[in-house]
């Protein structure tokens, strides 16, 4: 029978801090977060007859190596935890101080005490399509913050027309640079026939266009493939939260936000667009500002609609439906 231990990583830009739980020891250590930091530690929590749980936040890209280094050893199980989750253990454990060691000491707590859900590697493909797409997203936003510049410089006779000719030449290079990587986007969807078929099915949906439905898609072929749509709403952070207690709490619900902020802003333009000419979400909208819900709860509501939808066209291979959705009465 294997035995088994937790261990813990705080994944920081430049150091791995790592909290290893074996038997009755703890080995505490630090590592260099590179390549060759991430097979040391792969040495220090693979043993023979062992089985090893390990746990990492999901804070972005500086885990990622680790997590797929590990994922490929044999008795290494990895789990990448939402940071909220790991925040209110910390909380639960009276934990004051905030720390590497600390942290790295609650991420193997958490291993040892939460449920444990095992990480599946994305593709590659998969991978470097959401590289590409978060890429173009910061770009986007990059170049519609350079235009309002725009906008309010040419407002006042006293700027100097050498920042008008600064912003204008910014904006054409961020446009050039988020149409190369929009192709390059399209050359990895083309290169993997279940990506392309999945992005044929996200247009067919009214309010997702081209370059919605790329971003949408490289959020959501990294993730894997046996989650239904709760947990792709919660995954994306479109579940409600509700807040009450006794009789004299009871707040309005609101959406957890404790998820992928990029496929939320990926699904806002098409909510808002589909609310207007899918007469499907037109009519659950409109029930829902019946209801006396204010215009952001409603576009909310069709996010979430929307998102529940595209599990279901991708689950079964189906071009969109809106009748699915909400009946027209």
């Amino acid at each position: 029978m294997l035995k088994e231990d937790f261990c813990g990583v705080d994944v920081g830009s430049v150091e791995l801090t790592v909290s290893l739980h074996r038997g009755g020891e703890v080995v505490r250590r630090s590592f260099a977060n590179t390549v060759a930091g991430h097979r040391a530690l792969r040495r220090l929590v693979s043993r023979r007859g062992h089985r090893v749980r390990v746990c990492l936040e999901s804070t972005g890209v500086y885990g990622l190596d680790l997590a797929l280094e590990l994922a490929q050893c044999e008795g290494v199980e990895v789990m990448v935890a939402n940071p909220r989750a790991v925040r209110r253990f910390a909380q639960a454990l009276m934990k004051r101080g905030k720390s590497d060691r600390i942290d790295a000491e609650v991420l193997e707590q958490f291993a040892a005490r939460m449920p444990f859900e095992p990480w599946k590697a994305p593709s590659t493909s998969a991978l470097q399509l959401r590289s590409v797409c978060r890429r173009i997203r910061v770009l986007t936003c990059s170049s519609t913050a350079e235009k309002n510049r725009l906008h309010a410089a040419r407002a006042s006779q006293t700027t100097s027309t050498v920042i008008l000719e600064d912003l204008e030449e910014q904006i054409l290079q961020l446009g050039q640079s988020v149409r190369r990587l929009t192709k390059e986007a399209l050359r990895i969807i083309a290169s993997q026939p279940q990506l392309q078929q999945n992005l044929q099915l996200l247009r067919t949906a009214k309010g997702i266009a081209q370059t919605s439905a790329i971003q949408i898609l490289g959020e959501l072929s990294v993730l894997s493939k046996d989650l239904d749509a709760r947990q792709w709403v919660a995954h994306a952070g479109l579940d409600p939260r509700h807040e009450t207690s006794g009789t004299s709490v009871a707040k309005k619900p609101r959406i957890t936000k404790a998820g992928n902020k990029y496929l939320r802003c990926a699904l806002f333009m098409p909510a808002l667009t589909a609310r207007q000419h899918d007469p499907n979400l037109k009519a659950f909208g409109d029930h829902l500002a019946a209801k006396g819900k204010i215009p952001i709860q409603v576009v909310v509501a069709v996010m979430r609609k929307l998102l529940v939808a595209i599990h279901a066209m991708l689950e079964k291979q189906q071009p969109f439906d809106g009748k699915q959705l909400f009946a027209l009465t």
